[in-house]
This record gives C-alpha cells, structure tokens and sequence, in this order.
C-alpha cells in the first residue's frame, strides 16, 4: 500500500480529537492509533539506517525522518517519530554503530505527533538536552498543539518532554564540532523549523538541508486566508519559501522522506550513482511545491478557478 503524503493524511482523516496519553493505557493508546490515523503504523515500518552524508545519517523508520549528525563529543538529533518510533530509533543509532547515550542535543522540524511523540522517550533515554523554537517548545513541553496550529482539532497528543529549551531565529546550537543552524519556517505550524548544517568526507563538504513540512493541511474549519488564531499564517508560509530558496542547500531532507524522494534518489545511490542525493536546486524546487500547494488552498478558499 502507498504511504500517504501529509495532506493525504489529512483528507482521510488521519487524526482527530484524542484524550490525554496519560490517561490511556498503551493497549487502548494503540487502538486509538490505529483508528485515527491509518498511516501510521506503515510510516512506522522499520528501515535500517544508513549514511546519508559524511557523519550525518538517518535513523528513522519507513515513512518518519530521524537525522542523526556525529561527533567524538557527542551527536544531534533531530525529530522523533512517533511515540512508537523511539525504540526503532534507538535500535538504529546502534545499528549505525553509535550509543544512544551519546545523543547531547534533541532538536524537531515541528511539534506534531508524528515527528515530536518519539522526543519524551529518546531525551528520557539520552538525558539529552531538548531544544525548539518558541511556539514548538510549548507543544513539545505539554504534547498538545496550540490553538494556533491549523491543526489544532485534529492533532493526536503525545508524551510531554521536559526542560525544552527556547531558541531563536538563525541560533546556531553546537554539540563539539557539530553546528546546526535554526531558521523558523512557520506555515505548516507556527514554530516549523528548518535546520541547516555542513557534513564532510574528507576533503569534500556539502550543505544539508532539513527542511520542514509545507503542506497547508489544516482542520476542516481553518481557513488560511482570514484566521484569527494564526492572522500571519500566509506571511510565514511566503517567508519559508523564501528562506528555502536562497539557502545553501546541496542535500535536502525532510520530515517525510518520501516528500524529497528520497528513497528514489537512495536506489539510485546504491545502483552506482555516487551523487544521486546531492543536487543543486533541491531546495528550490521544494519550496516551489510547497508554494503551489498554498496557491492552490488560497484559491480554494476564495473561490477561485
């Protein structure tokens, strides 16, 4: 069966109201899972990790992004998956041959269920600092999305982390040698957050790229071009985009890899294509996607051909 996109997710109604994680015990939290959102269980299909880059790999599962950035003093990771995913995630840090104790920073893309339900476990395993921008360091603190996330009725809560700590627009947050740069790209949530940073082998450097979602999936009654809860929604969307385009960006990776094809680009990697995750332009094509996709919804709402 295919993966479905976010947006398809959404339209089939992936999630809705739930009740406190803490207040259902696993086996009734899985049943809840897997009725309110279908997709889940196939993006938590386990997948070896692999190097991506130079001392940057993925670790995630099937269908959920988990980049894990090394070092002797100590690696980066960013995204969790979801609540499911921290033991896979795990498993894959050492199958890479890493400790998961050797985790110092935890960092998200945004504060939905499915790329921040892993954090709680994987900081409580690492005692790992965990760090977001302001909007996303709320919901990661309560695992509850604010009332300004367009997804604020359909998100699933998820286990709280604790002590999260504030950043800023263009921070750079440093684990030894690592440097990872923040650049807030709301839209999608308030506190979506892109990361850059640069990987080497040997004497060769790339520019890697996390970029964050970008697809306008919101609750039935959000509308993007008139919301009170979110007024500066399309501001941030046409800011992200524009972010993305002048980036550095010879790697792109996302919170779903299959929004970067890159399972696609892997094959042809391991098929003989040394490069074939390194491209110019990515970047700039993803955010041209994404900004079709918010062209689109805007004409929708205004009842536009």
């Amino acid at each position: 069966m295919k993966l479905l996109t976010p947006l398809a997710c959404a339209v089939a109604a992936c999630a809705v109201f739930a009740t406190p994680v803490g207040a259902q015990s696993l086996d009734t939290a899985a049943a809840r899972r897997a009725r309110e959102c279908p997709s889940c269980a196939e993006w938590n299909a386990p997948h070896a990790p692999f190097r991506v880059f130079g001392n940057t790999y993925d670790v995630g599962t099937a269908g959920l992004s988990a980049i894990l950035i090394t070092s002797p003093q100590g690696h980066v990771l960013i995204d969790g998956g979801l609540p499911e995913s921290a033991p896979l995630i795990a498993a894959n840090i050492r199958a890479a041959g890493f400790r998961v104790e050797d985790v110092r920073l935890i960092l998200n893309s945004h504060a939905h269920y499915d790329h921040a339900g892993g954090i709680a476990e994987l900081q409580r395993m690492s005692k790992a600092r965990v760090a977001a921008s302001p909007a996303s360091a709320r919901e990661i603190s309560t695992g509850v999305a604010g009332p300004d996330d367009p997804q604020h009725k359909l998100a699933i809560p998820y286990p709280a982390a604790t002590n999260v700590e504030v950043i800023r627009d263009g921070d750079t947050l440093r684990v030894g040698p690592v440097a990872v740069v923040a650049h807030f790209t709301g839209g999608h949530t308030p506190g979506g957050t892109t990361w850059s940073w640069r990987s080497c082998e040997g004497a060769r450097c790339a520019n890697l790229v996390y970029a964050d979602s970008f697809t306008p999936v919101s609750d039935d009654d959000f509308l993007f071009t008139s919301s009170t809860g979110y007024p500066r929604v399309l501001d941030d969307f046409a800011h992200s985009f524009a972010v993305l385009e002048t980036l550095p960006c010879d790697l792109l990776l996302t919170p779903h890899p299959g929004a970067s094809h890159l399972w696609e680009r892997l094959a042809q990697r391991d098929s003989g294509n040394a490069d074939a995750l390194l491209a110019p332009g990515q970047c700039a094509a993803y955010a041209a996607a994404g900004r079709a996709m918010v062209a689109a919804r805007v004409k929708k709402e205004r009842g536009e051909r």
